[in-house]
């Protein structure tokens, strides 16, 4: 994958004009929001690597010592050099819930910010989607007070964090949705979700319709289905068919794909460690 330029990240407006997203059926009794160009146009949707995204900031899948790991952070870190590993040793690690930036070194965006999200507990659902929030409310305080004009997220904690790709979808497509609606909403240009692997791809084909309804007046029978794995933004993706986007919600997988691990020439005193559930006390019971 090269580069790709802000500019060509499509957008939420781009892919209901193309037929790629499809509008959301109202459910009964739902409140259905009111569908707004403008947020349409500034929420992009991509899948591929989010490190070779020329945005000014993305943001990390980090851990609790924000010193690299697998998956996503791995990757990023890898593709940064080791001057981030360098700067990221200097920041006294970060909470569970928010997040930190740094620069980007040998990256093609302008900075990384490194959100730490929870491990996901079914028992404390309500703690866990509290802690994701912060993550991407935080990631966007920071960008906007860094002059940032775009950014592009990671599928935070729905790796070996285990955070449902759905239900990890509504909560971040909520908190990016409330954040635009905010005082500081206009700072930012253009806010990207970034997928990589078919359970993400189908969580936000099927979150963002419903957050970010089409503007489109075209009647709904017109429109494509997109099959469950395909990706909206860059067509029919190598990886096997599920259900069409209309019918309810697939159930999570099992299994997820990691990107490759940070390179055994970094440093490894300070690797990554496995992160710890915020203490509670029934848990403790």
């Amino acid at each position: 994958m090269t580069i790709v330029p802000v500019s060509e990240i499509p957008t939420v407006s781009l892919l209901f004009h193309l037929k790629k997203l499809v509008p959301a059926t109202p459910e009964p009794d739902a409140e259905v929001p009111k569908p707004s160009q403008s947020f349409n146009d500034r929420i992009g949707l991509i899948r591929g690597d989010i490190t070779k995204l020329e945005v000014d900031a993305i943001v990390n899948a980090a851990n609790e010592l924000l010193l690299g790991g697998g998956g996503v952070d791995g990757a990023i870190h890898r593709a940064a050099g080791p001057g981030l590993l360098k700067e990221c040793r200097t920041l006294d690690g970060c909470d569970t819930g928010s997040a930190k930036i740094t620069g980007a070194y040998d990256l093609p965006c302008k900075k990384v910010i490194h959100a730490v999200g929870p491990v996901y507990s079914s028992r404390y659902k309500k703690a866990s989607a509290e802690d994701l929030a912060g993550c991407y409310t935080t990631s966007l305080q920071l960008a906007a007070a860094n002059a940032c004009k775009s950014i592009a997220f990671s599928a935070l904690s729905t790796g070996i964090y285990g955070y449902p790709s759905h239900d990890a979808a509504h909560v971040a497509i909520k908190a990016v949705k409330d954040f635009l609606e905010g005082e500081d909403g206009d700072k930012l240009e253009k806010v990207v979700f970034c997928t990589f692997v078919p359970k993400d791809v189908d969580a936000y084909n099927y979150w963002l319709p419903r957050f970010f309804p089409s503007t489109e007046p075209e009647a709904e029978s017109d429109w494509e289905e997109v099959e469950g794995g395909e990706s909206a933004e860059n067509g029919p993706a190598p990886v096997e068919e599920g259900e069409a986007m209309e019918v309810e919600k697939p159930a999570e997988e099992t299994t997820d794909v990691t990107l490759p691990d940070v390179p055994t020439a970094e440093p490894t005193d300070g690797g990554p460690s496995p992160k710890k559930q915020k203490p509670n006390d029934e848990e403790k019971l």
